[in-house]
C-alpha cells in the first residue's frame, strides 16, 4: 500500500506547524514528527482503526490535538484531513465526496 494527500490536506498539516512554530521554536516540526508517526502506524495496519460513517477512518495524535482522517481506496490510503479535534473538527467532510 500507499499513501496519498490531497493537497489541502498538505497544506493544513503545514499551516498548523507554522502555527505552532510561531509559538515555542521547534513545536511545528514535533506536530509534523508526530503526524508523520501516526501515519506509519496507518501504514503498517490501516484497518486497525474502525470505520466510521461516512466511509473514512480517523486516528488521533497522541500528542498534539488533531487526528489523521483517511480513506482506503484499493492499494491507496488516501489522507483526506489533518484535523484539530477542537475546531471544527470535521470541516473537511465534503471531501469524502471526492
Amino acid at each position: 500500500m500507499k499513501i496519498d494527500f490531497l493537497p489541502e490536506t498538505r497544506r493544513e498539516l503545514f499551516e498548523a506547524a507554522e502555527q505552532y512554530e510561531t509559538k515555542e521554536p521547534e513545536l511545528g516540526v514535533r506536530l509534523r514528527n508526530e503526524v508523520s508517526h501516526v501515519l506509519e502506524r496507518i501504514l503498517s495496519d490501516p484497518l486497525l482503526w474502525r470505520e466510521r460513517q461516512g466511509g473514512y477512518r480517523r486516528v488521533n495524535c497522541p500528542v498534539f490535538p488533531y487526528y489523521v482522517a483517511y480513506v482506503l481506496r484499493g492499494e491507496t490510503i488516501l489522507i483526506v484531513a489533518i484535523a484539530h479535534g477542537h475546531r471544527k473538527p470535521e470541516f473537511w467532510r465534503d471531501r469524502l465526496k471526492t
